[in-house]
């Protein structure tokens, strides 16, 4: 935390700190698979990019994050486990401006498995009474904090009702994404996925994509209707900690966990252990 290494409980902040008051804070969530965290430099330089967008400017490199990643496994003695980077604005000025504040850092390991047990059964999915907004009002190509507020509403009330996520459409009523991962879906043998142009273009995302691609699937990156549903025989979700994860019911509406979703389970739990990043 801001280049030195503390026990959990002693990792604090001001309770005056602008992150939490006002959300200016962002993060990166990562995985190590066998001491190597898959993707790491592209993570860092998402970070930093997000930053920039919030208009944050630290005083650290993207070196010195990616040191402290490397470390901070070191000292756990963690190979498998998650790594979350993080920048905020400190607690030097309190109030929506805060062009003084020091951007602060930390960087945090903890053991996790997966984030979906049993992955081949599917996960149970409904839908989020919260839209992703339009570009124009919200940063959405950053990784930041603020923008995951109805993310977690969202989450909570369908874990509430039983299920295990929620679908969400975009302010157009276009579908989007899970609260935390991408959606993708199979129709005759192709691919079909949203057009990331109002949520966060994913790296498994576009791992996945690069994976299918070089199946020779065919990938269509296009706007998805929440009435087209039910047309696709498979579905599955993507993020760090989702990995890919089939599903197998939206909203009534089920899917057959199939031959598509196990190989994209089985070749990208191949490529994040195969020290390639």
């Amino acid at each position: 935390m801001d280049g030195t290494f503390l026990p959990w409980r002693e990792a604090k902040v001001h309770v005056l700190t602008h992150g939490l008051h006002y959300g200016s804070s962002v993060f990166e969530g990562e995985r190590a698979y066998q001491g190597h965290i898959f993707e790491s430099k592209r993570h860092t330089r998402r970070l930093f990019n997000s930053a920039s967008i919030m208009g944050m400017k630290p005083s650290f490199t993207m070196e010195d994050i990616e040191t402290a990643k490397a470390e901070a496994m070191a000292r756990n003695g963690f190979e498998n486990c998650y790594v979350r980077p993080l920048m905020w604005r400190g607690s030097e000025m309190m109030g929506v401006s805060a062009q003084q504040n020091t951007i602060r850092a930390a960087v945090a390991v903890w053991e996790w498995g997966n984030y979906f047990a049993d992955k081949m059964s599917g996960i149970r999915m409904t839908h989020a009474k919260w839209r992703r907004p339009d570009p124009k009002t919200a940063p959405c190509e950053a990784k930041a904090a603020g923008l995951y507020m109805i993310c977690t509403d969202s989450k909570h009330v369908a874990e509430a009702e039983g299920y295990a996520d929620a679908l969400m459409l975009d302010w157009r009523g276009h579908v989007a994404e899970a609260t935390g991962a991408n959606i993708f879906f199979v129709q005759d043998g192709a691919i079909h996925t949203p057009t990331p142009d109002c949520f966060l273009n994913g790296i498994t995302r576009q791992t996945v994509i690069g994976l299918a691609r070089a199946k020779n699937y065919e990938v269509v990156e296009r706007t998805i209707l929440p009435e087209e549903l039910g047309q696709f025989s498979e579905c599955f979700i993507t993020g760090t900690a989702a990995e890919v994860t089939p599903v197998k019911e939206i909203a009534g509406i089920h899917y057959q966990p199939g031959r598509v979703c196990e190989e994209f389970v089985t070749a990208y739990d191949r490529l994040v252990n195969s020290h390639v990043s």
